[in-house]
């Protein structure tokens, strides 16, 4: 491991600065009440000067550009160190120009996931696929790194590298298909932009689906800000151009059960033409209506921390592996005294009671392949 001794204003600390060639390892995690938290630890956050920051002083930029901590934090932060110019420490009044490299050395807390596996389904030479719980993102994003896929997998399993060949929204379940070298995920790549590659997913929505297939055409038009796609007609100016083909599979007359396959693939397509449909996905709360919820009702909803920064599984994970954590999870772990989240595992502002949506990967095919995952529990009506 890297290690840089700095001198704090305040403390004295030895501190291993974690960097992305760091492992995860099985010890990184703590696992209380069915909920996966990672320890947190120290690692360096690099950015280059954007055009609309330069002129500014490092301080108001981290202030106004990052409001999760206060300005007295920044200020704190600049004079000890932390935070660098091109490596270098800075005066609070120092002025950046446009393509500086800004370090910000920070005691990471990564958000928690549901505790569970992630179970293997096919290990091959060259090919990894596995059920993904939802809840846990794919691969490092946001504030995730160790608390993803890949992350749980290289710390307990010893798997490394993998190349994801699709992603899954956080919040969602099910197939994912893991290239083992880079050669391998290029050949992925290449059938799916060719459109060689049919994707099958499953979904519990509300009310009796029609009987006869039915094709939605209805353009996405992903809104970044709110985190939130919307449909518009065909010939409409905006969104691009999107299908999804939908086939009820068995309705009790509150709930469907409805297969779903994209034949395109847009931000939340499938959740926002079941929505387009009048059959949105049962517990999507981002899609449940026209508008979106209210997130101040519990101050969550599955999608919250997801915009900070995707279920059979979600009570069958190891419950041996998740035992033996469980003893270990009082065990003491770094404070720092700099630090906004401190002592909390979590970051502030997330919530650990958020549930998977109710969709799920089930199938990808392409030529001379199929690869397939389990049905979730909540499917059967």
């Amino acid at each position: 491991m890297m290690k840089r001794k700095r001198e704090e204003k305040n403390d004295c600390m030895d501190i291993v600065w974690q960097t992305p060639a760091n492992p995860p390892l099985p010890q990184d995690y703590i696992f209380r009440n069915g909920i996966r938290f990672v320890r947190p630890y120290y690692f360096e956050f690099i950015a280059h000067v954007k055009n609309r920051w330069a002129g500014k002083t490092i301080v108001d930029l981290f202030a106004e550009e990052f409001k999760g901590r206060p300005y007295e934090y920044y200020v704190s932060a600049v004079k000890c160190g932390r935070i660098q110019v091109d490596g270098e420490m800075v005066p609070v009044s120092y002025v950046v120009r446009s393509s500086q490299k800004i370090s910000h050395f920070l005691h990471r807390h990564e958000p928690p996931v549901m505790a569970c596996e992630v179970p293997i389904l096919l290990k091959e030479a060259d090919v990894l696929t596995v059920c993904k719980p939802a809840s846990v993102p794919v691969h490092p994003c946001g504030q995730y790194r160790k608390n993803t896929v890949v992350g749980i997998l290289q710390a307990e399993h010893g798997l490394a590298p993998l190349f994801p060949i699709h992603r899954l929204d956080r919040l969602v379940s099910g197939l994912l298909i893991i290239a083992r070298n880079a050669t391998k995920a290029d050949s992925f790549r290449q059938e799916i932009e060719a459109g060689l590659v049919k994707k099958q997913y499953i979904a519990k929505v509300v009310g009796e689906f029609p009987e006869d297939e039915l094709t939605i055409d209805a353009n996405i038009d992903y809104n970044a800000r709110e985190g939130r796609s919307t449909a518009e007609v065909r010939d409409s100016a905006k969104g691009k151009v999107s299908s999804t083909k939908f086939t009820r599979i068995s309705s009790n007359g509150t709930h469907s059960i409805v297969l779903c396959e994209p034949v395109t693939g847009r931000t939340h397509q499938i959740r926002v033409h079941l929505q387009y449909s009048g059959h949105p996905i049962a517990n999507d709360m981002l899609y449940i209506s026209e508008k979106p919820a209210d997130r101040s009702i519990n101050g969550s909803t599955a999608d919250r921390s997801a915009r900070i920064s995707d279920v059979s599984l979600t009570s069958n994970f190891d419950e041996k592996m998740a035992n033996e954590c469980q003893e270990n999870s009082n065990e003491d772990f770094s404070l720092d005294p700099m630090c906004t989240n401190c002592p909390n595992l979590a970051p502030k502002g997330y919530d650990v009671d958020e549930e998977g949506l109710w969709l799920h990967c089930m199938r990808y095919s392409g030529p001379g392949w199929t690869y397939e995952c389990p049905y979730p529990v909540w499917a059967k009506l």
